[in-house]
């Protein structure tokens, strides 16, 4: 017997309670970041299913009504182990583009942890699989298309999983580098390698009485002393985070300016933040470095795990997002750091030159995007197997993940492409309608706060 699917009132209903408790705090704080965040988001059904994590996780919930040990949700390919892996949090297509490693490597891969918690593998997929359905539907795909590319980012995930399960090592499965890459991964590993640190700061950054201070303007806001002395002080938290690998040269990290900004992106509307600009590692004017501090939200996936082993790890959203980073991305940003200010966990890492995203706007001929899907479904597979037992960063996860997820995946070879295949059509339909609804809550002025 088929479910009673909502109606466009109920459904909006509906969308404006997870928004309330997703979004009600930050939007009352500033409810002027959130008409920006809004206004993109009604540009498009992608742009709106990038923007709602917590509406996604919100039906995703109704799925997996049952619980295992310790809550760890259930359903199928999950068991104790692949239900409690790390995961990315919001794996959509836009989340992928390139950074300068630790190494001094530029990495194309996954990016953007803010989302990361602890949960099942399986979400990941499933976020990912319904927002290459948005994007095939942009570009005029048909179902059968569709259908085709996400059978490929599962086969792609599948055959990466199992080979790390089966003992290749990291040479043998080499990371997306100007030397690994093709198509557009290499083309956006080579625009990445053509910027500069000195652009980054010719655009931030001006040179008054022979020292480099921030500009005015550009978003830029001049902080009051007190202010100041409070950034300041969480900075310095900051710095014991640090691993001693980062702290070699103690001058890289004295202090030559501090701004405010206000995040008014898609993903941190409301959030207040801070540049930070520091010596870097030489006196050099142009190896100057910026870094920012930004209070970190609370993942959506994470109302809907109640395992108290996970809440209870993390100290607070700042040291989630960096433990998080640390544990599924590889020789991560030596910046990366966490700390306090006013009571609320923030998140530090470098604003880098070296930081391109992977641009989907010239990527329409279906083999092309097809090559790229295959690298987006290993990509995520490498990225789950990062962070377990081997990684140093896993105490909530001490088993192997890619052995843990091949076996679930093996016990039902044939029916893992099409439970991602059926997500991604059916969400991806959802997501259409509901980008409709939102956009007459919004346009009729029916979102409380604004």
């Amino acid at each position: 017997m088929s479910v009673p699917q909502p109606t466009a009132e109920q459904r909006g209903e509906e969308i404006l309670a997870v928004f309330d408790t997703a979004f009600g705090e930050l939007l009352a704080a500033d409810p002027a970041a959130f008409r920006v965040k809004f206004r993109k988001m009604a540009a498009s059904a992608f742009a709106f299913y990038r923007g709602t994590a917590a509406l996604f996780y919100h039906d995703l919930e109704r799925e997996h009504a049952g619980r295992g040990e310790g809550g760890v949700p259930t359903g199928p390919y999950l068991d104790d182990r692949t239900g409690r892996v790390w995961i990315h949090g919001d794996l959509h297509a836009e989340n992928f583009g390139t950074y300068m490693d630790a190494q001094g490597r530029l990495i194309f891969n996954v990016n953007d942890f803010d989302e990361a918690y602890v949960g099942p593998f399986t979400w990941d997929l499933k976020r990912f699989a319904a927002s290459l359905a948005l994007i095939g539907y942009t570009k005029a795909l048909s179902d059968e298309q569709i259908t085709a590319l996400v059978g490929t980012y599962a086969a792609a995930y599948r055959e990466r999983i199992h080979d790390l399960a089966t003992g290749a090592k990291s040479d043998e499965v080499p990371p997306f580098t100007l030397d690994t890459a093709q198509g557009p991964l290499l083309g956006a590993l080579r625009v990445a390698r053509s910027l500069t640190r000195f652009g980054l700061l010719d655009s931030m950054t001006e040179i008054r009485d022979f020292e480099r201070r921030f500009a005015p303007g550009g978003g830029s806001i001049e902080l009051d002393a007190a202010t100041r002395y409070k950034v300041l002080a969480a900075f310095d938290g900051y710095l014991e985070t640090l691993p001693e690998s980062s702290l070699t040269r103690p001058d890289s990290y004295r202090v030559k300016d501090v701004v405010g900004r206000r995040g008014i992106g898609i993903g941190s509307a409301g959030l207040p933040s801070y540049n930070i600009l520091l010596e870097g590692n030489s006196d050099a004017l142009e190896n100057d470095v910026v870094i920012y501090l930004k209070q970190a939200q609370t993942p959506a996936v994470s109302r809907h795990i109640t395992d108290a082993a996970v809440r209870d790890y993390f100290q607070h959203e700042g040291h989630r997002t960096v433990i998080s980073q640390r544990a599924l991305q590889a020789h991560a940003d030596p910046w990366l750091g966490w700390t306090e200010l006013d009571g609320a966990g923030q998140l530090v890492a470098e604003v880098s030159p070296y930081a391109v995203d992977l641009d989907w706007s010239d990527i329409d001929d279906p083999e092309e995007i097809a090559a790229v899907v295959a690298d987006l479904g290993r990509a995520t597979a490498t990225m789950h197997a990062a962070a377990d037992d081997e990684s140093g960063h896993s105490d909530l996860v001490p088993f192997s993940t890619e052995r843990a997820i091949d076996a679930a995946i093996a016990a039902d070879e044939e029916g893992f492409a099409g439970l991602l295949v059926d997500f991604a059509h059916a969400y991806g339909a959802r997501a259409r309608a509901d980008h409709q609804i939102f956009v007459d809550l919004f346009r009729n002025g029916r979102i409380p706060g604004l």
